[in-house]
């Protein structure tokens, strides 16, 4: 097995690495699947479809048509929902579909649509409510997020809620999965061509540590502790200009291996749609096994329902609510429905993946099999070096724009003036991405997402009737021409 496929486990990390894999995999059971996905399926039946029927006043909305630079907020409907997408497009996409394969089989890639179709409903609840209930800090700046709509539409008795929402968003928020497999990518890209010992490794506490991963996680830190103490104004504007090129880059790659391809695609869809009913490909596992992993993957790639991107569109320039629900909605459907289908036809088509199948000792396969599926569809060793790219803007760009959830929570909890102590802690912690195993990174960040989602989604339905109420208000303006 390829170098980059290893990563030894150290014996005494090993008793903690099994915690959080059994603890992740029982908080994503039946009861967590049932608020996530049982909670966007009620959204969307319970706004009659509403959000689906204005994806083009979404868009008008998006590319600036209603933008008012002097309305309350600190970024522009498009700099909040490029930061939102610079923390989902990206690794979630390229490396989570990997996961969602290799763990799930092609059935989970049904299930990640599933829940993408109930997240555009979910991002419409949840982004509207933190527009709907800003609140301000202890310097008097109005912000959004899951913590205020809590405290703002619920009230201050429900606090502790809105406190457990920030605690595990400093988890969740930790930048060690982007760490990871953007070291993963450069050590493959890299390595070869340099003629570098990948697997040389130095004692660091009594554990081997990589010296590529090592450099690797000191050189990010430096570069992303450069932006990232800027506030979300900085953050805002490098995402903007970072992310929309090497979307499109990404875009051409995948469409020109699709097309190489095109005579298998149908077998490719048949296989997805099959197998999301039998879990064949699942270790011990069925139907229900390959829902929850395509439901983990979905809630990873467009993290609706977790509360990220609440704390971002509610931060946005603008006086209605619903204008910034209907721009936060078009989330999912651009990171799952879009950019999660695109790699999973490009690894399903080249079929990479098969090796992998129902292999017990295979692990979690990443950004690496992306970039071996990349390689073996792009002649001449092009597809790495080119993913590569898209890979390095979109890890850094990712590691950008989760820092500023940290701080927000950090704020909500302890002030403004402590907010920024976060960013100490998350670019301390992207060496430890950087040089721990795929499997401990994956299980930490899902246990984080979970508990987030709790607060997140039980403040969303209890609510759902004034988003309903603003939506009625707002669209019969609409309607009647107010809006020019």
């Amino acid at each position: 097995m390829p170098y980059y496929w290893q990563f030894a486990k150290p014996e005494d990390l090993k008793f903690i690495e099994d915690a959080v894999a059994s603890f992740s995999g029982w908080i994503w059971g039946f009861p967590l699947l049932i608020l996530v996905m049982g909670g966007g399926l009620f959204f969307l039946v319970y706004s009659r479809f509403t959000p689906f029927l204005y994806f083009k006043h979404a868009i008008d909305v998006l590319r600036g048509k209603y933008h008012d630079e002097d309305k309350e907020g600190e970024i522009s409907h498009f700099e909040a929902l490029s930061t939102a997408l610079a923390s989902t497009v990206g690794m979630g996409n390229i490396s989570g579909v990997a996961v969602a394969i290799t763990m799930g089989g092609p059935g989970a890639i049904f299930w990640m649509w599933v829940s993408a179709l109930f997240g555009i409903a979910t991002k419409f609840f949840t982004c509207t409510l933190a527009q709907m209930y800003r609140g301000r800090d202890s310097e008097g700046k109005l912000l959004g997020g899951p913590m205020y709509v809590i405290t703002e539409g619920l009230g201050k008795k429900w606090k502790p809620m809105a406190v457990f929402f920030c605690v595990f968003a400093l988890v969740g928020a930790l930048p060690i999965f982007q760490a990871n497999q953007l070291t993963a990518a450069l050590n493959t890209v890299l390595a070869p061509a340099t003629g570098y010992d990948a697997e040389a490794s130095f004692s660091l506490l009594g554990n081997q540590v990589s010296k590529a991963s090592f450099i690797i996680g000191i050189i990010l830190m430096v570069l992303v502790s450069t932006v990232i103490f800027g506030g979300i104004q900085r953050i805002g504007k490098v995402a903007a200009k970072m992310v929309p090129a090497m979307v499109v880059l990404y875009f051409v790659l995948v469409l020109y291996i699709i097309i190489q391809n095109i005579g298998g695609m149908p077998a490719v869809f048949v296989s997805i749609f099959e197998e999301a009913f039998s879990g064949s490909a699942v270790l011990g596992g069925g139907v229900g096994a390959v829902i929850i992993i395509g439901a983990k993957r979905a809630a990873f790639s467009n993290e609706a329902g977790l509360g990220t991107a609440p704390m971002v569109h509610g931060d946005s320039k603008t006086d209605e609510p619903v204008r910034e629900g209907l721009v936060a909605m078009l989330g999912p459907a651009i990171d799952t429905l879009v950019v999660c289908t695109l790699t999973a036809m490009v690894i399903l088509s080249t079929g990479v993946h098969e090796q992998y199948l129902g292999v017990e000792d295979t692990g979690l396969l990443g950004v690496s099999l992306t970039l071996e599926a990349f390689n073996e569809a792009i002649p001449g060793g092009a597809g790495v070096y080119l993913l590569g790219l898209c890979i390095l803007v979109f890890a850094v760009s990712s590691l950008l724009s989760y820092s500023y959830y940290g701080v927000k929570c950090m704020s909500f909890m302890f002030g403004a003036k402590r907010g920024n102590l976060y960013n100490y802690i998350y670019i301390g912690t992207i060496i430890l991405g950087a040089t721990t195993s795929l499997g401990f990174v994956v299980n930490l960040i899902d246990s984080g997402f979970a508990l987030m989602a709790i607060p997140t989604m039980v403040s969303a339905l209890i609510l759902a009737p004034k988003v309903i109420t603003a939506s009625k208000s707002y669209f019969a303006r609409y309607k009647a021409g107010e809006f020019k």
